[in-house]
This record gives C-alpha cells, sequence and structure tokens, in this order.
C-alpha cells in the first residue's frame, strides 16, 4: 500500500512538471502540499493501527499520548519524577514490532541524558517525563518521534516502529 501511495505522488509530481508557467508551477505546489499532507495521514493512522493491534497481541494495557506513541507504565517506584532539564538514567531495550532487539543496555550500558536537551528521540524524551525513579514502562513510537524515514542508519530500519522497554534507574539535577 505504501509503495501505490509514493508511486502515486511521484506519478502527479512527473505528470504537473511538465508545465513550465507560473500558474502551473502554483498546482504543482498546492497539490504537492495536499498530496503529501494527504499521504501523511494515512501512514500516521497505518502506524496507529499497527501500534495498537502489536499492544493488543501482547494484552499490554496501553495508553495513547497526545503526540502520537502508545505507553504502559507496568510497576510503579516511588522515586523522585523527571521533570524538565533532569538528567536520567535508564536500563532500556530497543526493539523491532517483529521482536528483533536492536540495542539494550546489557551490551551497549545504561543510557543517561538530560530531559529537553540531548540528541535522544523525541518520543523518549517526551515519553521519560511521565516517570519517576524506579518506574518500569514501555513506550510504542511511530517513526516520527524515532528515527523518522531513514532510521539509524545501523540497526533500525528507515521508517520504523520501535519499542522502548525502561526501567529509570536515577533523576538526578547534575
Amino acid at each position: 500500500m505504501i509503495r501505490s501511495i509514493i508511486l502515486i505522488l511521484i506519478t502527479n509530481l512527473l505528470l504537473l512538471s511538465c508545465g513550465n508557467n507560473s500558474h502551473t508551477q502554483k498546482q504543482i505546489k498546492h497539490i504537492n502540499k495536499k498530496t503529501l499532507k494527504g499521504v501523511n495521514r494515512i501512514l500516521t493512522q497505518k502506524d496507529e493501527d499497527e501500534m495498537r493491534g502489536f499492544a493488543r497481541r501482547r494484552k499490554w494495557n496501553v495508553k495513547l499520548d497526545s503526540t502520537g506513541y502508545f505507553y504502559e507504565i507496568y510497576q510503579h517506584g516511588n522515586g523522585t519524577k523527571v521533570s524538565d532539564k533532569s538528567f536520567v538514567t535508564l536500563k532500556y531495550k530497543v526493539f523491532l514490532l517483529d521482536g528483533t532487539v536492536c540495542y539494550n543496555s546489557d551490551s551497549t550500558g545504561l543510557l543517561r541524558f538530560r530531559v529537553g536537551q540531548t540528541d535522544i528521540e523525541s518520543g523518549l524524551d517526551n515519553g521519560v517525563r511521565k516517570l519517576r525513579e524506579g518506574d518500569k514502562a514501555r513506550f510504542i513510537f511511530p517513526p516520527f518521534l524515532a528515527h523518522g524515514l531513514l532510521g539509524d542508519e545501523k540497526k533500525i530500519p528507515p521508517r520504523s516502529i520501535i519499542i522502548y522497554d525502561v526501567e529509570l534507574i536515577e533523576v538526578s539535577d547534575y
């Protein structure tokens, strides 16, 4: 289905790019925006359906965040709550919908970053703000909140939905 959408988009662009006048250029720009918005809507809905189905099959009790990812805090801690600019330390595992483990703290070490000020996936940066020390949670991120169209060019393929299973080990101000 995605290939069909992309093929239609490319065909429209090629057909419309044959004209040289400014009116044609305005039409191309309008159709491009309209087509891209439509494709984006379709892909976003497809991703949401896949994420919801994945969680349902595993009987996870996930909630949909307003930014477009699913999460579940399956074990509650009683430590410090994460706030903007906190440093957090996570034990983690990142995997794909097919179960392929991409990264985990057992092989790469704990993940430590400053909330709101790092080069971490925007979904994870947002997700950890829901946690406190000792919490264990799952996050299911669509491509636009993870590694996007290109993946990470290592272990995460292009346009991948990824799952983070995390344990928040520490929250600090330094």
